[in-house]
Parts: structure tokens; C-alpha cells; sequence
């Protein structure tokens, strides 16, 4: 009985501490999220190129046939229209929210056309562009989301050193930016 009581003291201890240690480093991994590494890459609303090599946010491109950039938005006020066009092999873009919860996901294939456009907003800033019909938007996905902030991956493929050229000028091409709603 003794042996008995002493194991349950000393797995309540070890429990307790366990839990002690977990609630004391939580801020320092909820610091090295993917949302807070893509903020750190730079402004909002713009897409920025991901390098090999890791940078100061901590963010490196692993694949040496993808480019990739990134790019944090918040549909606190507008929604954000992502686009891009060129002639690549691939492309992709997922969106995701401020915990890495994917949103949306589009490649060449699946798009209209072969370019990117794509309309990020709120339920409420949806039904607000679905009633207002702007013809410069006419072609764009509408994506709704609950979630107000989040980043996006913009993903080109260059499978021989001939198509890094291309692919560069399609990231550097590339727009994330805030619609206006009237």
C-alpha cells in the first residue's frame, strides 16, 4: 500500500511539473508560428520571395525546383485580391489563416484561364462585392473566409535553370493587394 500511495505522489509531482514546464514555454513557440514568420519577411499586403538559405524570419525555400513567396494579409477593412500571370509549367497558391489553417488552394490547372486571380474577403465584404458586380473583378475567384488575417504561398516551378528566369519575373510580378469597396 505504501509503494502504491508513494507512486501516485510521485506521478502527480511529475505531472504537475510537466505541466508547469509546458505553460512556461508556450510564448516562446507561439513566437515561431508560420503567420509570425511570414510578418517578419515585411509589409503586409505584399508578396516577398523566400530564399535557400533561412532569413531572420526563419522562413527558407527547401525545394530546389519551386520558388516561393509569401505574402500576410488582414481583411479587417477590404478584402485582398491576389494575382499574377505568366507562362510557367506550375503554379500554386494556398491561402491560409493566422494559425496555418488552410483557406483556399489553386494551381494553373484549376484556375480560369492559367493566371491567378483570386478575391479573399469576409462573408460580409463577399456579398458586398456580389451586389456591387465592379467589372474589373468579373473574373476573379471569390474566396469567403472567417478568418480576418493570414498569409498566402505563391509556389513556381522551375524543373531546369532555363525556367528560373521566368519564374522569378512571375513572383516579382505578383500582387496582394487591398480592394476598395464603394
Amino acid at each position: 500500500m505504501l509503494k502504491l500511495m508513494l507512486a501516485v505522489i510521485i506521478g502527480l509531482v511529475g505531472a504537475g511539473l510537466l505541466h508547469l514546464v509546458i505553460i512556461l514555454s508556450l510564448p516562446a513557440f507561439s513566437e515561431r508560428d508560420a503567420y509570425s514568420r511570414v510578418l517578419g519577411e515585411g509589409p503586409p499586403h505584399r508578396f516577398h520571395a523566400l530564399a535557400a538559405r533561412e532569413d531572420a524570419a526563419g522562413l527558407q525555400k527547401t525545394d530546389p525546383f519551386l520558388d516561393l513567396a509569401v505574402c500576410a494579409f488582414d481583411l479587417s477593412e477590404n478584402p485582398v485580391r491576389l494575382t499574377a500571370r505568366g507562362a510557367l509549367p506550375f503554379w500554386s497558391l494556398s491561402a491560409f489563416d493566422s494559425a496555418s489553417n488552410e483557406i483556399f488552394s489553386i494551381n494553373d490547372r484549376t484556375s480560369v484561364g492559367s493566371g491567378l486571380d483570386v478575391l479573399l474577403a469576409t462573408p460580409v465584404q463577399a456579398t458586398a462585392l456580389r451586389k456591387a458586380q465592379p467589372s474589373p473583378l468579373a473574373q476573379s475567384i471569390i474566396v469567403e473566409t472567417r478568418a480576418v488575417q493570414g498569409y498566402a504561398v505563391l509556389r513556381a516551378m522551375a524543373p531546369q535553370a532555363s525556367y528560373r528566369p521566368m519564374t522569378t519575373q512571375f513572383l516579382a510580378g505578383a500582387d496582394c493587394s487591398p480592394v476598395e469597396l464603394r
